[in-house]
């Protein structure tokens, strides 16, 4: 059994603590309704708690007013563990405050099970711990990624998803794809799979990075462990069918073969939306003739995109500090440029060259990066043809590898091969103070979105009902 320092059992402690007040402080100061479109997301689970059965996406009760459509159509699994557990909870009361704060709350733990598999994947993906545990800070405090796991939505296990898959891919690439590392890679698979399809590029990655795995190159030949693929992959496959393949049978039952349910609901929405929100009629940047370039120039969408990225809580109605939104934007602006234009260090380089496999580790990155594209393009895509909504949520997928390049880029900053003699002797010291001060100011940021804009904000408004 590993052991922990008391430094570090204290570290952690306060990790996992903070994150608690801070979550259950947004958690119930929040009006019901207000953070970005939570009375729609909450039929669902208030349905299944009042009837025990999931709904049909056509069901009247759960349609969205005015767009004719509902998220029934969509995989579920966060509204299911939501509704099942105000079922539970009915059982003792009929306070609404009490059902909404239990749905609110299993997302909660969603966030608090992100906030430990990031912990995890921070120990796989740098060398020194005091970068990894500012990379675990980053990931886990960035105001918008907390203010997600406080309201009822899928945004908040699909994060779950993303920490999960990364971990276990990570550790099937350095342990051969171990029956422990597959099906925790299959169990983030099963999460993002009935949670969110924004982020089914990680599953795209997963597989992707798992076949190449088994391409290995000797004496200039390429070689292909087929009989390895198969049996990992039938292991990893296996789990993933046994985790999802009902509510996709489901669908395509009940929506006359469209597993997916996408076309169902456009249909459905075509039905029963008003003129201003029906798919044929609605107006947006492309049926009226612009260009994507143009909404991208025209419009607040990148500005807007990326402060909200950063945090504006409520209904996009609340920003924080703009020291906050500079302050992030200067962290990630010089770690990506640092990540990118800093050389390994030797000892790095070392580490690297021994492991093999350099281009594995090429297209690993090339992954990575494919992962934080992907949600922005999705996020333009969508707006551009659908629905102009330039909210940073759609965006968080991007997070962690974000984060990660972020921090690697401030890693190679600040473990060159040479430095001054009187910085080299207290180096460590130095270091640890450092990434200190940074986690205690990213905590803090948070803590101040709260406090001092939030909670403000709501102190004079009407009670969560």
């Amino acid at each position: 059994m590993k052991k922990y320092s008391k430094a570090k059992i204290l570290v952690y402690l306060c990790y996992f603590g903070l994150y608690l007040v801070l979550g259950l402080s947004l958690l119930v100061i929040q009006p019901f309704g207000d953070p970005p479109d939570e009375y729609n997301r909450y039929l669902i689970p208030q349905y299944i708690a009042e009837h025990g059965t999931l709904p049909n996406g056509y069901e009247k009760s759960i349609l969205i007013e005015g767009y004719g459509f509902s998220y029934a159509f969509q995989p579920i699994l966060p509204y299911m563990l939501q509704g099942y557990a105000m079922r539970f909870v009915r059982l003792f009361t009929g306070s609404q405050e009490a059902l909404l704060y239990t749905a609110r709350g299993i997302n909660l733990f969603l966030g608090l099970l992100t906030a430990w598999f990031v912990l995890l994947l921070s120990g796989k993906w740098f060398r020194d711990g005091r970068f990894g545990l500012l990379f675990a800070f980053l990931a886990t405090f960035l105001p918008q990624s907390l203010f997600i796991h406080t309201y009822v939505n899928t945004d908040s296990c699909c994060m779950l998803s993303a920490a999960v898959m990364l971990y276990g891919l990570t550790l099937g690439l350095k342990s051969g794809f171990s029956n422990r590392s597959s099906f925790i890679m299959a169990l983030g698979i099963i999460l993002c799979a009935l949670s969110y399809y924004n982020a089914y590029g990680y599953i795209l990655s997963c597989i992707l990075l798992f076949t190449l795995f088994f391409f290995t190159s000797s004496g200039g030949r390429i070689r292909f462990d087929c009989k390895a693929f198969f049996k990992k992959g039938c292991l990893i496959s296996g789990i993933v069918l046994l985790g999802i393949a009902w509510w996709f049978i489901r669908s395509a039952v009940l929506y006359e073969g469209d597993f997916l349910g996408l076309a169902t609901r456009d249909r459905c929405a075509a039905l029963h939306a008003l003129p201003e929100h029906h798919p044929d009629t609605r107006i947006t940047w492309q049926n009226q003739g612009f260009s994507l370039w143009d909404m991208l120039k025209g419009s607040d969408f990148i500005s807007l995109s990326a402060l909200s990225f950063i945090g504006i809580f409520g209904s996009m109605t609340i920003v924080t500090s703009i020291w906050v939104y500079r302050f992030y934007k200067a962290l990630f602006f010089f770690g990506l440029v640092l990540s990118a234009l800093v050389p390994l260090s030797a000892a790095a380089r070392k580490e690297e060259n021994a492991s093999g496999r350099r281009i594995l580790r090429i297209f690993y990155h090339i992954n990575m990066v494919f992962c934080i594209l992907m949600p922005v393009f999705l996020s333009m895509y969508y707006s551009y043809t659908t629905d102009y909504q330039p909210q940073g949520r759609y965006l968080l997928p991007a997070l962690l590898p974000l984060c990660y390049y972020t921090v690697r880029g401030l890693e190679k900053a600040c473990l060159p091969d040479r430095l001054p003699a009187f910085i080299a002797r207290h180096r460590n010291r130095i270091l640890t103070w450092c990434t200190a001060i940074l986690c205690a100011i990213i905590a803090g940021m948070t803590a101040l979105t709260i406090y001092g804009y939030v909670l403000p904000y709501y102190s004079a408004g009407p009670a969560p009902f």
